[in-house]
């Protein structure tokens, strides 16, 4: 399976209907999750999700017309994605208590059924039409999408399903890669990925609007205009971190045969208060979670090396161990006298580390 999200180009109808299928999707979640918190207060049982739609077709659609200007398919997928909060929050430790939805807050909604991909650029959905999309879609069957919001814009995906390409020819066999803050990766064969660090760029930028909206009056057209300000340019930086990762991984991906990363401690990295904020930027679980599924697209074997596994302290030509600390950036070998850069010694000791 591989999956697609792309933006949606739409007029001010299409915005309409969209925010309308949002709002009954909403709607629908936050009614499920009162009448689950009040019917377990007094019978010490939660409906399931078949029960909750009984009654949402019962009680609550009769009541509120609107409900039928958009797909059934909204409400009902609500209802679903809340039956999967509870049994999280029961089954996982970390998952709290569901909560209620709040308008401009991760607007989303499902759609099934007649689903189709017009002309590259266009697809078909039920009670919406036809919405133009700013990619190329690839022809294949859809049988559902979600559609979801995000900084005043409309975004699309979907999963198909795809036949096994032909492996690229790889360039080299093995490479090790070292990340970190200065440089986002270095490689063994010597490659470098510039940090575009782009939570730093627009640190004062988010800083200004965050104070303006603090300012302004709640529920005023101010307030919303100063909201969508601040979203636009949390939505830019979330945007050019992430593309930079998938440049990097897909070049790694596609033109190496073993790639070889540490398993690093993120969030212990992320309690050391004067680098949080630079690690943070950085998006290293996401570089690892891209990495892993390109792997398998591309026929790429991913070695994650254990997480106490020494590199930055290895000679990378003779093998000798001494300490390194973080404010020491070339390696000077106190055994052979070889001296490298600190991420590119620690890069090579990956390399080396499938052959242990």
């Amino acid at each position: 399976m591989k999956s697609i999200r792309t933006k949606l180009k739409v007029n001010n109808y299409q915005r309409t209907i969209l925010a309308k299928h949002a709002g009954v999707a909403r709607h629908a979640y936050n009614w499920g999750l009162a009448t689950c918190i009040t019917e377990y207060e007094s019978t010490k049982k939660r409906p399931s999700a078949i029960t909750l739609h009984k009654r949402l077709i019962a009680e609550v659609k009769s009541e509120n017309p609107w409900y039928y200007e958009v797909s059934k398919c909204a409400p009902q997928q609500a209802l679903r994605d809340l039956d999967r909060a509870f049994k999280n929050f029961l089954t996982i430790p970390k998952c709290g208590f569901p909560k209620f939805k709040k308008k401009g807050k991760k607007d989303s909604f499902y759609l099934e059924g007649s689903i189709k991909i017009v002309q590259g650029n266009y697809i078909k959905l039920p009670r919406i039409g036809i919405v133009k999309t700013y990619e190329i879609l690839p022809s294949v069957p859809v049988k559902n999408v979600t559609i979801s919001k995000r900084a005043d814009n409309w975004y699309i995906s979907f999963k198909y399903d795809e036949c096994e390409p032909k492996p690229p020819t790889k360039k080299r066999d093995i490479i090790g890669v070292d990340i970190g803050i200065n440089t986002l990766a270095t490689c063994s064969d010597g490659t470098r990925f510039a940090n575009v660090k782009a939570y730093k760029q627009a640190k004062k930028r988010l800083t200004r609007y965050q104070r303006r909206l603090k300012k302004k009056e709640p529920g005023s057209k101010n307030r919303a205009k100063a909201v969508k300000r601040l979203a636009k340019t949390h939505k830019k930086v979330a945007d050019i971190r992430a593309n930079a990762l998938h440049k990097l991984t897909t070049w790694l991906a596609k033109n190496h045969s073993t790639i070889v990363i540490e398993d690093l401690n993120v969030s212990g990295m992320l309690k050391n208060h004067k680098l949080a904020s630079a690690i943070a930027d950085c998006g290293f679980y996401e570089f690892r979670r891209q990495l892993s599924y390109k792997c398998k697209w591309y026929g790429s074997k991913l070695v994650i090396a254990d997480r106490f596994y020494p590199s930055s302290q290895l000679c990378s030509h003779c093998g000798h161990r001494q300490k390194m600390p973080l404010s020491m950036r070339t390696y000077e070998c106190s055994n052979c006298g070889s001296r490298a850069d600190r991420d590119f010694n620690a890069a090579i000791n990956l390399e080396n580390y499938v052959h242990q």
